[in-house]
């Protein structure tokens, strides 16, 4: 098993930025894919942003431009890079990684961003 724990999160203007980093460990890192995902209050939770083993990455409509999603195997984290950042960006966001049918969660980091 690998356990994911999200740090970054914070209140932040509009037209601001945050990263998100999301540290592994109990578990090689480089074999799960992973992603980040967000759910707002009364809101599904939904997909923000993948990258593979490969490190291949996909985002969702809403954060292209603006979010950069990364990993560094070697230091068995994962991040999320988040530019000017909008009020419909707040929300909890939550690290997942994939092998297989396995899926892991971190806790979540609520990321706010208010004027």
């Amino acid at each position: 098993q690998v356990q994911l724990v999200e740090s970054g999160g914070g209140l932040v203007q509009p037209g601001g930025s945050l990263r998100l980093s999301c540290a592994a460990s109990g578990s090689a890192f480089n074999i799960y894919d992973a992603a980040w995902y967000r759910q707002a209050p009364r809101n599904q939770r939904e997909l923000v942003a993948t990258i593979s083993t490969g490190g291949n990455t996909a985002y969702i409509n809403p954060v292209k431009g603006r979010f950069t999603i990364s990993r560094n195997n070697s230091l068995n984290t994962m991040y999320l890079q988040m530019n000017s950042l909008k009020p419909e960006d707040t929300a909890r966001y939550y690290c997942n990684a994939r092998l297989r049918n396995d899926a892991y969660w971190g806790q979540g980091t609520q990321v706010t961003v208010s004027s």
